[in-house]
């Protein structure tokens, strides 16, 4: 996750070196410290960098987010008692724009991407609260407390560093409702709601190309989740399948400062992306644990950009992957 971070802080801040004038007529969300009329150069600049973010922002929800509040799970535990911990990885096939490449001068607004895989560590936890009511073989209305933490450590290194003001572990939370409690003839059912945040992250970058700091400061990503999960156990193996929504919002301050410009320039960027999200979940039973495999896809959603990207473009459908161990009872 140090390098993905250091690859996205190159992608967000390389794009911010020629923002030496910005104006509001570029996009609503350009600011400038400079009171002097932007050139096409210097606005063509301040829209990239705004497009990167919009384009790396979702990516990073993806990653936080996942699929399965619990992987391998359909309904509620089953009450007091119950419990389940998780640890896994998530990993979103990603891409990166090719800022190296790119020229704010040049009339041409296609950026390159090569593909990334952008990946996060969780632990996840499940607590039976209520048992539900009882239904002929099964019960309904079972309720669970759900817990997440995602952590990112500091990093320094290769003219990049990642602070994290507030601390490298964020909490989520959220809860999910048993609609049916899983038995020898039901499958379990459930519905879950779940609210995961990135760490809120501060990235840095020096250049020598250009004699410049550039710094990305604030970057938050928020996500909210909504999943309608279906699981079955059969002997050693079991199966889930879910379906859900995702919102990621995000927003961050972008600054650069170079020897053409030492009094620096910076944008303030914000984004809502609300993405359908499909998953299906592999385990295999071991007594109180289970190895878990997941892998989903998310689409949907609308992202407007100043520039094109070859490969995929911001709001195309990506999919991701997950890896787990579960401990519970």
């Amino acid at each position: 996750m140090k390098r993905n971070l250091g690859l996205i802080a190159g992608a967000l801040v390389v794009s911010a070196v020629s923002v030496q004038a910005q104006n509001a007529a570029s996009d609503p969300q350009c600011a400038s410290s400079l009171p002097s009329p932007a050139g096409p150069a210097q606005q063509n600049a301040c829209n990239t960098a705004i497009d990167l973010f919009r384009y790396m922002a979702p990516q990073l929800g993806q990653s936080i987010a996942g699929g399965n509040a619990t992987l391998g799970q359909g309904g509620s535990l089953g009450g007091p008692g119950h419990f389940a911990v998780t640890v896994r990885g998530n990993a979103v096939m990603g891409s990166l724009p090719q800022v190296d490449k790119y020229d704010p001068t040049s009339s041409s607004r296609t950026l390159d991407t090569k593909n990334q895989v952008l990946g996060l560590p969780a632990v996840d936890a499940a607590i039976g609260v209520f048992g539900g009511l009882p239904l002929g073989v099964t019960k309904v209305g079972g309720l669970d407390l759900l817990l997440n933490g995602s952590y990112i450590p500091a990093y320094s290194g290769s003219g990049v560093s990642v602070k994290v003001p507030n601390g490298s572990l964020k909490i989520g939370y959220g809860a999910r409702i048993g609609l049916l409690q899983e038995g020898l003839l039901t499958p379990g059912v459930g519905f879950s709601y779940m609210k995961r945040d990135l760490p809120t992250v501060d990235l840095s970058a020096k250049t020598g190309a250009y004699g410049g700091q550039f710094d990305v400061t604030g970057l938050e990503v928020k996500t909210t989740s909504w999943r309608a999960t279906a699981s079955k156990s059969l002997l050693t193996i079991g199966l889930a399948l879910g379906a859900g929504q995702d919102t990621y919002d995000s927003k961050a301050a972008i600054r650069a400062s170079t020897t053409a410009l030492p009094t620096g320039a910076s944008a303030s960027v914000s984004q809502s992306v609300t993405r359908t999200n499909y998953f299906a979940d592999l385990s295999l039973n071991m007594m109180v644990a289970k190895l878990v495999a997941e892998v989903g896809m998310v689409q949907g959603g609308k992202i407007d950009t100043y520039n094109t990207f070859n490969g995929k473009a911001a709001d195309a459908s990506r999919m991701y992957g997950s890896v787990g161990l579960r401990i519970g009872f």
